[in-house]
């Protein structure tokens, strides 16, 4: 069998696993567990993996990691799904809605899951034709959680050579195959400032230090950053949509505060607005004679730009060619946190389209009536299966 046939190969069976993909897909669904939490979802994937003949590895908390070792000299391979779910309460009519009250399935890890224990049986049935060693992550927490920064702290991207991860994605009509290179998706950081004065009374605010006011010059200055202080042809963008000060219109508290997030592309970008809004908070508190802190990282993670590696993106139009022509996905300043492995060794991110409006799958990710067109679950199935015979395409 030539590669040609092998890759129509893989096609076939993966549409011949699409009902077996759309009844897990709808399980998970039905029943979503958010990061870290996802014991039940963690525990199916396990007695399916064991089923095929993976050998199991326990991560980050309620991650799985099955791995196959062909023994024979190659690159080692990896796929990655994410199993989390979000905070929100389900506004759709389907059989499949979410059972769990308050959680969801709304930005398609769901799918993700499904997609690769799919392909994990295609995988494992043409083990005979890996080298090397392939990878299936099933990665717990991205939803803010840093789950893949926990898997990359204890050592298991470390022998990695690629790593290839999909998400079903809104913005590309269904079926749709995107990827890019270079920057794909920007850094996710949050910021909570808090401004500490001497509350009083309204009516007499010159006994006070107003926190309130310090907080209104702080705000504004933030938001001069990117437009006056950051290259107008890189791209960054912040937002403060909380602001917390007073609970009565005739008291000056005694501290105010502002939550916010910023993106960008840049490693430097995102070191300078750190810098300044340092400065900015600093510095408005003092002339005001305030105390001001701010606070980064909450809970100790951030999520750095999703940067493809080049090559990488290459190979994928290449492997996945015969499946479909690979467009160029838009930048977007959305996070996601495949950006860990991406820091740490070669690989691409790749998007996979549902936006289907004739069905009325039109909703953006995180929306309460957010769904996912079934029609393209086989091809996710058939992307994972093709670029785990990495070796064997790139020999």
């Amino acid at each position: 069998m030539d590669i040609h046939e092998f890759k129509q190969l893989l096609i076939d069976e993966a549409k011949e696993k699409e009902a077996y993909v759309i009844e897990k897909r709808r399980h998970f669904h039905m029943y979503p567990e958010i990061g870290y939490e996802e014991e039940k979802t963690s525990a199916l994937i396990e007695q399916e993996l064991v089923k095929i003949g993976y050998d199991i590895q326990k991560t980050a908390k309620t991650g799985i990691i099955a791995t196959f070792d062909s023994g024979k000299e190659g690159r080692v391979i990896a796929l990655r799904a994410d199993i989390d779910a979000l905070n929100v309460t389900e506004d759709n009519d389907k059989p499949y809605c979410s059972k769990i009250p308050g959680k969801m399935h709304a930005c398609g890890h769901d799918a993700h899951t499904a997609m690769l224990l799919g392909a994990a049986h295609i995988i494992y049935k043409h083990r005979d034709k890996l080298t090397g060693k392939i990878k299936l992550i099933f990665q717990p927490a991205e939803e803010g959680g840093g789950g893949a920064k926990k898997i990359v702290d204890e050592g298991h991207i470390a022998d990695i050579d690629q790593i290839f991860g999909i998400h079903v994605w809104r913005e590309e009509q269904s079926g749709i195959i995107a990827t890019r290179k270079g920057p794909f998706l920007a850094s996710s950081d949050q910021f909570i400032i808090e401004i500490k004065g001497k509350g009083g009374h309204a009516a007499s605010p010159h006994q006070t230090f107003d926190p309130t006011a310090v907080l209104v010059d702080i705000y504004n200055a933030i938001q001069k950053i990117v437009s006056r202080e950051i290259d107008p042809l890189e791209k960054a963008v912040i937002s403060i949509p909380m602001l917390e000060g007073s609970d009565a219109h005739n008291i000056i508290p005694s501290s105010a505060k502002l939550e916010g997030t910023f993106r960008t592309f840049s490693n430097d970008v995102r070191e300078h607005i750190l810098k300044r809004i340092r400065e900015i908070v600093e510095g408005y508190s003092q002339a005001w004679r305030c105390e001001g802190t701010v606070e980064f990282e909450i809970g100790g993670i951030y999520y750095p730009p999703t940067i493809n590696n080049d090559e990488s993106v290459d190979d994928v139009i290449e492997i996945l060619r015969q499946l479909d022509e690979v467009q160029e996905v838009e930048l977007t300043m959305g996070g996601e946190d495949f950006a860990f492995y991406l820091n740490e060794t070669k690989g691409a991110f790749i998007a996979l389209g549902l936006y289907n409006e004739e069905k009325g799958i039109i909703h953006p990710h995180h929306h309460p009536k957010f769904d996912v067109d079934e029609d393209i679950l086989w091809k996710g199935t058939a992307i994972y299966s093709m670029l785990a015979f990495y070796n064997l395409f790139k020999s």
